[in-house]
């Protein structure tokens, strides 16, 4: 899914009214059914909906949903700037409408700073949309610093009021703070960042059937991973063929007391799929890999600290988990770095080794993948003022140096050389646990061997992480869920791939 900006979201609405044709009235209806629909559909446990309306479109969003929601038999009050009554076209239709049902409150928002708000009352924020390029002030401040200090359920209509669209809010801005966002057809921007994103709550977008002709044909840098992207990239397995046309991958980690690191990384390799799977590692784990993970073929890398990586042809290395940042694993990496050329993975102390000196960043090969969380990212690239300010580094580093980086995070990023970044959707907070990393560096590793592209493996290897950690949750929740549980739904989410794949055929 394409993610827009503000300005290609109003492009996006204009051609749809020129051409399908449907009028902005209309279209607002149709995005404000949706909404009504959702909220009909996921809130029938509450009967009573407190509503705040702007007054631009948003506003006549919420208008269109009161009426509808009254409609549907629920108990709505509606909050309005009654001293100020200067509606966009469409709201002030939407807002004319809503004045001829009798049944339905309209409320000043200064009565919002006094009013005793039943517990159990839903508010639905339709302050301000996409479009606002400043900090709220005056009552709207007001009204959402007395909404934000409730307990109440709250839902906010294509994007939280007081947040932007396409980059990071002034300092101590006014931000509604949802617990569920309708946004309409695309994902914002500040929904996948950690400094903003948190404003959102759940994220449901709603497809309103904007011109598909515009959507396909305007450009964009940025993109959500969904199963439309996924599918496009995945490839079924086919029934002739043999362990060596799927590739050979050795992972490359390990050291005393840290052997784990590279079982989880092998496991999750062999589980995605590698034809053939080895795993260099110091002979003090040899026994713990050959045990833990028999259908890997073990390499000695050295006693108790790896000491030599030797170059294979054909072969995809992912390098890191577990290696330890000891003189003699440093000089192991950086004397293989500087004698192989083919793209590989590196992460986590491969990732501490580079940090030490900026020079060793070119060893990196061409086409490689690095898959670093964000106080890695820091340690070898330097440090950035916010999350948007880093992504912009990212890009930078990843064309510099031809690599796709791979920025672990809530909605982990994969960077290509070519500045393209796409934000993975799926994963949850089980997986801030040491070994989720490794269990990523082991399926990308594998899914490059498979032949995938490097982007293609990143993108694929990033969502499948996820989305078998969003199963994982399913069976155990987040809290107890473990890096192994994470692993053995790989399986499960390849039978959702299949599935998905031949259904489309």
């Amino acid at each position: 899914m394409k993610i827009f900006t503000v300005e290609n979201i109003r492009l996006a609405d204009l051609y749809t009214i020129q051409n399908e044709p449907v009028s902005s009235v209309q279209l607002m209806e149709r995005a404000s059914s949706l909404c009504a629909e959702w909220i009909f559909s996921n809130c029938k446990h509450h009967t009573k909906f407190a509503i705040f309306c702007g007054n631009g479109n948003n506003g006549g969003d919420g208008f269109a949903i009161a009426r509808m929601l009254y409609l549907k038999g629920f108990d709505i009050e509606v909050f309005i700037n009654k001293e100020q009554l200067k509606f966009s076209d469409e709201a002030l239709i939407n807002y004319k409408r809503l004045k001829d049902i009798s049944g339905i409150s309209l409320r000043d928002f200064n009565e919002t700073l006094r009013y005793n708000f039943d517990e159990k009352t839903v508010f639905i924020d339709a302050l301000f949309g996409t479009g606002l390029s400043r900090k709220p002030e005056g009552i709207f401040k007001k009204v959402i610093e007395v909404l934000n200090s409730k307990n109440n359920p709250k839902i906010s209509i294509d994007i939280p009021s007081g947040l932007f669209t396409d980059q990071i809010n002034h300092e101590n801005s006014t931000i509604f703070k949802a617990d569920y966002t309708l946004t309409f057809q695309f994902w914002k921007k500040t929904f996948l960042h950690p400094e903003t994103g948190s404003f959102a709550g759940k994220v449901i977008v709603l497809d309103i059937n904007l011109a598909q002709e515009f959507i396909e044909n305007t450009p964009t840098d940025d993109f959500v991973i969904d199963d439309e992207v996924i599918l496009n990239i995945f490839k079924v397995r086919q029934d002739f063929a043999h362990k060596g046309t799927y590739g050979k991958s050795i992972i490359v980690g390990g050291s005393y007391g840290k052997i784990g690191a590279v079982v989880l990384a092998t496991k999750s390799a062999l589980k995605t799929g590698s034809g053939l799977t080895f795993v260099l590692a110091p002979n003090c784990g040899c026994e713990i890999l050959q045990t833990s993970v028999p259908e890997a073929m073990f390499i000695d890398g050295g006693e108790k600290n790896i000491r030599q990586i030797k170059a294979q042809e054909n072969t995809v290395f992912g390098i890191g988990p577990g290696l330890g940042t000891e003189k003699e694993s440093e000089k192991a990496l950086l004397e293989f770095l500087e004698n192989h050329q083919s793209p590989l993975i590196l992460d986590a102390d491969a990732l501490n080794i580079i940090s030490k000196d900026k020079s060793y960043l070119k060893l990196i090969p061409k086409k490689s993948i690095i898959t670093p969380h964000p106080k890695e990212f820091e340690r070898l690239f330097g440090t950035t003022e916010n999350s948007f300010e880093r992504l912009d580094l990212v890009k930078t580093k990843a064309k510099e140096l031809n690599i796709c980086i791979v920025l672990k995070d809530h909605h982990t990023q994969v960077v290509t050389p070519e500045g393209t970044v796409f934000y993975n959707i799926t994963g949850n907070s089980g997986l801030a646990k040491g070994g989720s990393g490794d269990i990523l560096t082991g399926i990308i590793t594998s899914l490059l061997a498979q032949k995938y592209t490097e982007e293609e493996a990143t993108i694929l290897g990033v969502w499948l992480h996820g989305k078998a950690a969003d199963f994982a949750a399913e069976k155990y929740s987040t809290e107890a869920m473990q890096p192994t549980d994470v692993i053995d739904e790989i399986g499960n989410v390849f039978l959702y791939l299949n599935k998905k794949a031949t259904t489309q055929l």
